[in-house]
């Protein structure tokens, strides 16, 4: 039996399907003709904007061992407190709710922690705590807990509620309830808080470099910086900036490897 042909594309339908493939990256290499140019043709000094070509050099001119220290300390930080969060939210979650009163309890709590700015709370972490791995990993993990909480509540509260109505007249555990039905709904929420965390977490890491170290990326940026080698910063800041875009698109791959079912349909 002869299936049906493929509809042709007009011209200015496949003008308009490649435009949306190559549309970023001919926008970045305009973005960075744009700044070349700017640099070169208004003389800007290097140490209030320098050019790509420069910026590329400094990142060049560092030793690549000196590059995977740096990016070590940091990336090993950010995993740490990324981990801490996830076992934190997810307990808390499923406690808030199956438990009404925990929740009221908790969840003023977490607003409040939330809004308080880590930034101001970092010193005084490091202080108590010292200087070494599990002051970072606590500041990164305050930064990064609460999407995750939030995202992973409002999956498991938008699961239909005749499917709760169905599992409590079969007599179902409570246990079973949460990990058979209600996760499953939450699998897209969940994913979603944990895109929006793992970028958080390179943030957290950089504030708690700030504040105390003596390696990673965010002490090299800084490092840079009062040194006036602003290029040299601008190098570590794109590459900090192009090691957390890797993490956020890692945390897609694995979805679509592990849950494809939870990710919207391509039309």
């Amino acid at each position: 039996m002869n299936q049906p042909a493929m509809p042709k594309l007009t011209y200015r339908q496949w003008l308009n399907k490649q435009g949306c493939r190559f549309a970023p990256a001919l926008f970045f290499i305009a973005l960075l003709v744009f700044w070349e140019l700017i640099c070169r043709l208004g003389n800007v000094p290097q140490y209030i904007l320098p050019s790509p070509s420069a910026i590329v050099e400094a990142f060049f001119n560092v030793e690549f061992s000196r590059w995977m220290t740096h990016l070590w300390a940091t990336l090993r930080v950010a995993l740490m407190g990324f981990g801490l969060s996830i076992l934190i939210s997810l307990p808390l979650s499923i406690g808030m709710i199956r438990s009404e009163l925990l929740n009221r309890t908790l969840y003023p709590a977490l607003i409040v922690i939330q809004s308080t700015p880590v930034v101001a709370v970092a010193p005084l972490i490091i202080v108590l705590m010292g200087t070494d791995d599990p002051s970072r990993v606590l500041i990164t993990c305050l930064i990064t807990f609460f999407p995750l909480v939030v995202s992973t509540t409002t999956g498991m509260l938008e699961t239909p509620p005749e499917l709760i109505e169905l599992s409590q007249s079969l007599r179902a555990p409570r246990y079973r309830e949460t990990w058979q039905i209600r996760i499953p709904y939450a699998i897209p929420h969940i994913f979603s808080g944990l895109r929006v965390s793992i970028t958080l977490a390179i943030i957290g890491a950089v504030v708690a470099e700030f504040v105390a170290a003596e390696q990673g990326l965010g002490y090299f940026i800084q490092f840079s910086t009062s040194f006036f080698k602003i290029p040299q910063a601008f190098a570590g800041l794109i590459f900090l900036s192009a090691i957390s875009l890797l993490l956020f698109k890692s945390v897609q791959w694995l979805q679509l490897w592990l849950f494809p079912w939870s990710l919207p349909k391509k039309k």
